[in-house]
């Protein structure tokens, strides 16, 4: 099956949900993206990277240089106490989104 596009405004939503599991670095959030979507949502580097520095940006996250398990050095993305609350806002959001499609698909 082919890979989908994400919805616009989507990513910052998953990749904020996703590091509430815990710290990860790009690769890492791609790759749980890619997993947890039954193979649906493939991120690219192109759509990530300057995602997660938006995110960083805006005070969502914060990062630092790490040591991965094959002995590379990867930056390391985490939750901040903003980004928490920005989630909770971008899910509220997600929602009424969601549920005006519903309402639309519904009726028509």
């Amino acid at each position: 099956m082919p890979q989908q596009e994400l919805l616009p405004g989507t990513l910052d939503l998953l990749v904020l949900k996703t590091l509430t599991r815990g710290p990860l670095h790009g690769y890492g959030i791609a790759q749980y993206l890619l997993e947890h979507s039954g193979q649906l949502l493939q991120v690219g580097e192109g759509s990530l990277y300057p995602a997660l520095q938006r995110l960083l940006v805006n005070g969502w996250t914060e990062a630092e240089w790490k040591l991965t398990e094959t002995g590379r050095r990867a930056r390391v993305y985490k939750l901040t106490a903003a980004g928490r609350k920005r989630l909770k806002e971008e899910e509220r959001e997600f929602e009424r989104m969601v549920g005006a499609i519903q309402s639309i698909l519904r009726t028509v």
